[in-house]
């Protein structure tokens, strides 16, 4: 019978980036396929709530988790092929993402570029479709593989079937609590194109005739650094709210009341708000209930300025989103999963 490397009473305050003090029942580290089979086949674990920790960088613990913790460590990224478009490049799901992006500006590849420092791991990237300046997951994307907690299978999943959005994918939806992620593999651009469009890194290139990945890595970098508190320093989970997309007619009617909002038009006709300015207007900046708080340089991270719980992050979370429904008729919705 495969070892399932289990302890029990595990405190996962270093696992996850808000430096919450939960604890798991059972915490099991995950280093390839066969620890899950094991894991499915044993009786006692296949019966308890299950929860896949990859980063840690996406998630809220209210409470201790009344379950098993399976921590993703699987380490390993490779090139597995090219063709006349693209260079594939497959990455363990326990990698970090930064540390995925960098190894590629290594290799001479971009396209990954954009997602600079982001936190987190390669597994939990497709889960939530991150994305920043300009780029998401999927136009990066070209299949992954997981582990199949009813079939005990692995399978395979392209584009198509992630049914990526906004933040969103299949991992959200019909396969949550299901499937657990083992690989992905990115299709990374030979005929690679600069994507400075957004105003920061634009900005931040402007003394560069034709930048290159590196470059605009360097810049993304840089404003992240700026903008964003480091986990290691001060406890949060990066922007805190997905920026709400809403209806032009809604839209509108806060732009005549409010001449400076933020809002981007999306290819339906519908808004995507900036969260981050509905928040700083409503005056939560700086602001703080507990030793939960609103970061002094970005409205949109909520942080821990020490020994704050998971409940108190929560609530202030919630003051937050009645203050802006109050005064713009929006609802923010949590881009963390409350655990």
């Amino acid at each position: 019978m495969f070892p399932i490397p289990l302890q029990r009473d595990f405190s996962l305050r270093t696992l996850n980036t808000f430096g919450i003090d939960a604890r798991a029942q059972v915490y099991v580290a995950v280093d390839g396929v066969d620890t899950l089979r094991a894991v499915r086949a044993n009786p006692e674990l296949a019966g308890l709530p299950r929860l896949v920790l990859g980063g840690g960088s996406n998630l809220l613990f209210v409470r201790d988790h009344p379950g098993l913790v399976l921590h993703m460590r699987s380490r390993g990224i490779e090139v597995v092929g090219q063709d006349d478009d693209f260079t594939y490049v497959r990455a363990a799901a326990g990698e970090s993402w930064h540390g995925l992006v960098q190894w590629t500006l290594a290799q001479g590849l971009g396209g990954l570029e954009n997602l600079s420092l982001i936190p987190g791991s390669v597994g939990a990237a497709p889960i939530q479709n991150i994305g920043a300046y300009g780029i998401e997951i999927k136009d990066r994307f070209h299949s992954l593989s997981a582990f199949d907690f009813v079939s005990g299978e692995s399978i395979q999943l392209d584009g198509a079937a992630c049914r990526f959005g906004y933040r969103d994918s299949v991992f959200k939806h019909a396969l949550r609590d299901r499937a657990v992620v083992l690989d992905v593999t990115f299709a990374l651009p030979r005929r690679w194109q600069a994507n400075a469009a957004y105003a920061d890194v634009a900005q931040a290139l402007a003394g560069i005739a034709e930048p290159g990945p590196a470059d605009i890595a360097a810049a993304v970098i840089a404003i992240r650094q700026r903008k964003l508190p480091d986990p290691a320093q001060i406890g949060n989970a990066g922007s805190f709210f997905k920026n709400p997309i809403v209806e032009a007619a809604l839209r509108d009617g806060l732009a005549a009341q409010h001449a400076t909002l933020v809002s981007y038009r999306q290819p339906d006709g519908s808004y995507k708000l900036a969260a981050g300015w509905l928040i700083d207007q409503c005056g939560w900046k700086g602001r703080s209930l507990g030793a939960a708080g609103v970061y002094e340089k970005q409205a949109l991270v909520l942080v821990n300025r020490g020994g704050a719980s998971g409940a108190e992050i929560a609530a202030l979370a919630e003051a937050i989103r009645q203050d802006v429904h109050g005064r713009f008729g929006v609802w923010l919705e949590p881009e963390p999963v409350f655990v």
